[in-house]
């Protein structure tokens, strides 16, 4: 062996080591001497007043194409849990109240619901329907007509522009929380409205500044809203799987 062998075998194990540390800096800086944690560049809202953070938020749920909402909304003495996916034609899911769910399905001007017999049994069951066995209803589509009265109510349920109108709004003064939140692992920060009484948003600092919970003042329910802009499936059930309010319907299925 060359006198010179043990400063190249040296000379090879330094740039091996330094390229496994060169690639594990892309990933963390806690190995290879690094031990703090790199800055994350945020989208500037957190620098924005409390009123323009807000508008922001608003702005962006507004322009986006489609969202998942996903929580309790409470209304005088009623509480409704929704997960549902809304678009601007209109939307899908689950709404429970009252200890009942059903599913509900809006593609443009045309509604439907959809429930187990239980749903039905229990008062779900429209009053010119009531001479059908809620069997006959169970696991269907029931269509609401536009001239129902339950249609304005229900369909609000699938309306993105309405639900959020509603939902995003704070009351009182703003102020910002000076701590930093997370949200399935994205950053936010934290707008409230009357010291939270007035309810609270947290608005996304990665990206754009989508409201990615929403707190209702008055322990008025409180939702999150993730999946902004992804698009989803939205299409009309088969016929045959649909029925209708009405003698129409009831005459077909006696």
């Amino acid at each position: 062996m060359t006198p010179t062998a043990p400063t190249e075998q040296l000379r090879w194990r330094r740039a091996v080591a330094g390229a496994v540390c060169a690639g594990a800096l892309a990933v963390t800086l806690s190995a290879c001497g690094g031990s703090e944690e790199p800055e994350v560049e945020t989208n500037g809202v957190d620098e924005l007043a409390p009123e323009e953070m807000e508008r922001r938020a608003r702005e962006a749920a507004a322009e986006a194409a489609t969202v998942r909402l996903s929580g309790t909304v409470i209304t005088g003495d009623s509480s409704y849990r929704l997960d549902v996916r809304l678009g601007n034609d209109g939307g899908v899911g689950e709404v429970s109240a009252g200890g009942a769910t059903f599913e509900v399905l809006r593609v443009g001007e045309d509604l439907y619901i959809k429930a187990d017999a239980a749903f039905w049994e229990s008062g779900g069951i429209p009053e010119e329907l009531e001479s059908d066995p809620a069997e006959k209803l169970d696991g269907r589509y029931v269509r609401v007509a536009p001239e129902d009265p339950a249609y304005a109510e229900l369909s609000g349920f699938t309306d993105k522009n309405t639900l959020l109108d509603g939902l995003l709004t704070l009351e009182g003064d703003r102020a910002v929380d000076e701590e930093h939140g997370e949200i399935d692992g994205v950053e936010t920060v934290r707008v409230e409205g009357d010291g939270g009484a007035g309810g609270a948003m947290e608005v996304s600092l990665v990206g754009t500044p989508y409201p990615l919970r929403i707190e209702r003042g008055g322990e008025a329910g409180e939702l999150t809203m993730d999946d902004w802009g992804e698009e989803f499936s939205l299409n009309a059930p088969p016929e045959d799987d649909v029925v209708d309010y009405g003698d129409e319907m009831i005459t077909e299925e006696e």
